[in-house]
């Protein structure tokens, strides 16, 4: 085999690699935010973590919870029997669960409510549980999750205990967190520091 040829395979070859090595580096990430407000603090955070997370070429899909009709968990445990529509109930929650089900990555996103998580955001994450109804074991899938905050206040300690125990329990891998204190009214996060750190935050994903 004569040497033009072989340097040609083997540029070839390193071609084939990075290819394959930039196909797998994209991630789906599904943000489920739980703010009522789609400009507000909170959502500064998602988009700031969103155009991060899109130039380093992954895929983001985000849920605005608070304009969906998703209703509260009966646990009745009949989910499960159709994979596709796992919950009993039907509403927008059927929605998420495709999304979700492909998700490498599941962002949660809430104000502070009451020192925790809102309603919303709690009342869409109790419904996932359906879709471990899919597993004989009740198994959730697994995901890497990130969690974005804001508050008036800086009293994140329960909403972290929550969710430090929520990954132990359905065996997720925590990939940073951004909490944000000292915000109240809309715009207050301007300028704030934590808008990089979501944004290199996404970038490093």
């Amino acid at each position: 085999m004569s040497t033009l040829k072989q340097k040609y395979i083997k540029k070839r070859l390193h071609l084939q690699i990075v290819f394959k090595e930039v196909v797998f580096v994209n991630k789906k990430i599904v943000i489920l935010n739980g703010s009522p407000r789609k400009r507000g603090n909170t959502s500064a955070l998602t988009s700031a973590f969103t155009k991060g997370a899109i130039e380093a070429g992954n895929q983001v899909t985000e849920f605005f919870l608070y304009d969906m009709n998703i209703k509260g968990c009966k646990g009745c445990f009949g989910g499960g029997r159709n994979c596709d529509s796992p919950c009993v109930q039907k509403d927008d929650m059927d929605r998420i669960y495709p999304i979700y089900k492909e998700a490498d990555i599941v962002v949660l996103a809430s104000p502070l409510y009451y020192w925790t998580i809102s309603g919303q955001l709690k009342t869409a994450f109790d419904r996932l549980f359906a879709i471990a109804e899919c597993d004989p074991n009740y198994h959730n899938p697994k995901k890497s999750s990130i969690l974005i905050m804001a508050a008036e206040g800086y009293g994140f300690e329960e909403s972290e205990y929550w969710y430090d125990r929520l990954e132990q329990h359905i065996g997720w891998k925590s990939l940073g967190k951004v909490l944000c204190g000292g915000v109240m009214a809309v715009g207050d996060i301007e300028g704030n520091d934590k808008l990089e750190d979501a944004y290199k935050l996404g970038t490093s994903i």
